[in-house]
């Protein structure tokens, strides 16, 4: 394999590398919004009296069924959003792992 070969994989490690990072901290905001769904998912059921809801920059009174409805959709959405992200790291890391042993490969050759 050349130099330029070698190059251009440890350029695409590189760039492998920033996007899980990137990815990483979307787990991480995702894995935190889940849990403040969650947290507000058991903070409706105890809840008793008026109820009021955030939309768009306006906070309205709703009832406690609507309210939790809107959890419930939101905690859906970020199960999912959740789950690609978490499909796309193990995709990443697998292919980061594929890339590192092909340049430690190509570095062991060279050597010889």
């Amino acid at each position: 394999m050349t130099r330029e070969q070698l190059d251009k994989l440890t350029a695409e490690y590189q760039t492998l590398q920033e996007q899980i990072q990137s990815l990483s901290v979307q787990k991480a905001q995702f894995g935190s919004q889940k849990e403040e769904f969650k947290e507000a998912a058991l903070e409706l059921e105890k809840a008793k009296g008026r109820i009021y809801s955030s939309v768009g920059g306006v906070i309205i009174e709703t009832t406690k069924e609507d309210a939790q409805k809107g959890v419930k959709e939101k905690q859906e959405s970020i199960e999912m959003r959740l789950g690609i992200i978490n499909k796309q790291y193990d995709e990443a890391i697998k292919r980061e792992k594929a890339l590192r042993s092909e340049i430690e490969s190509m570095l062991k050759s060279e050597k010889q």
